[in-house]
């Protein structure tokens, strides 16, 4: 077996290699949507370049966390080739060490932050997207054109009769939405009269509507700076609707997918992100096993462009494969559980094949 010692120059290599490619990244997002965001700030009043770079820094982790995987993959790449260039992978090599014991101090480190990420970093990155959000909305409130991101339409029942909703914007993760505008009809399907609203929140059994002017069939329109709508909507459902999957941290998964599905709704992409995150630690182990099949190869001999092409190549397959996989688990064509494990599995697969091919022949 690989030394204490050696086993654990190793392990501090691929760990500080890989925590320098993710650094990197998340500063060139962060920079990247700083810029982006000082843009849109420019025509909203009051909004100063703390407050972006704030709103920046709340949404960059979340950002960033779909990276993860290739940082590693990179980083990987990076260790193993500078082991090679100094000769160091030749040492190990005539001391009688394989392969398979200098890659196992990679894929420990792999599995360690694949556990890290998917209890520690998810959390706290979704729990910062809330929060982004949030602040996003407060930030440009007073600018119609920052907050709205899609029309958001919702029918309703109540024992009035029924509601046709339009929202312009909804905070992740509660039940607030922005501008809306609520059609009202009696219970023989009659209209009855238009709501304006700038904002308004969903309680239990009734819509609280802020600064909302009510016009209605042969009366004057009236303003109201509190007004109440009747809804038989759940807050839960309308919370869970709006709420996208990479939002809810991962403690939090099976408590949002099964109040989701008590209201009716589909819980699906919730329970294929809990399998996606319990399939990290496998992927990272992947992408350590398909460094290794392409930047194992000396120096001396040449094509180490190709490698890193060939493992740049491998990693945008791996990611396909995962986009393709998590819409057909999404959209229910397969399993939820084979949807996110698939990609992890074959990637540990193939490296393995290639490494026994290279290495044992």
């Amino acid at each position: 077996m690989i030394g204490a010692t050696f086993g654990s120059y190793l392990a501090a290599r691929f760990l500080r290699t890989i925590c320098g490619v993710f650094l990197t990244v998340f500063l060139l997002v962060y920079t990247l949507d700083f810029v982006e965001q000082m843009r849109q700030a420019g025509d909203a009043e009051g909004v100063g370049a703390a407050d972006v770079a704030l709103l920046s820094l709340l949404r960059t982790p979340s950002v960033a966390e779909q990276v993860l995987p290739f940082a590693v993959l990179f980083g990987a790449m990076i260790t193993l080739l500078q082991l090679s260039r100094k000769l160091e992978l030749v040492v190990a090599r005539a001391a009688g060490v394989s392969a398979w014991q200098f890659l196992l101090p990679g894929v420990v480190v792999a599995l360690g932050l694949g556990i890290a990420v998917v209890l520690v970093y998810n959390p706290l990155a979704s729990v910062l997207q809330q929060k982004a959000t949030a602040w996003e909305a407060r930030l440009f409130e007073r600018d119609e054109g920052l907050l709205a991101r899609e029309n958001i339409w919702i029918r309703q029942r109540s024992p009035e009769g029924t509601a046709i909703v339009r929202a312009e914007g909804a905070i992740e993760g509660t039940t607030r939405l922005s501008r809306i505008t609520a059609f009202v009809f009696d219970r023989q399907g009659r209209f009855e009269e238009r709501i304006e609203a700038r904002a308004g929140e969903l309680h239990e059994g009734y819509w609280e509507l802020e600064d909302a002017r009510v016009m209605a069939l042969d009366e004057e329109p009236r303003s109201h700076e509190r007004y109440r709508l009747a809804s038989s909507l759940l807050p839960d459902q309308l919370r869970t609707r709006f709420t996208a999957p990479s939002s809810v941290p991962f403690w939090r998964l099976d408590d949002v997918a099964e109040a989701t599905e008590r209201a009716g709704l589909d819980a699906k992409r919730y329970r294929l992100q809990r399998e996606a995150l319990l399939a990290r630690p496998l992927l990272f182990v992947a992408m350590i096993l398909v460094a290794a099949s392409v930047s194992l190869r000396f120096f001396r001999f040449g094509g180490v462009g190709q490698m890193v092409l060939g493992g740049v190549a491998a990693g945008f397959l791996l990611y396909v494969l995962s986009e393709l996989m998590e819409d057909l688990g999404g959209s229910g064509l397969v399993g939820t559980t084979l949807a996110a494990w698939f990609p992890a599995v074959v990637g540990s697969l193939l490296g393995v094949l290639v490494l026994l091919h290279k290495e044992d022949g």
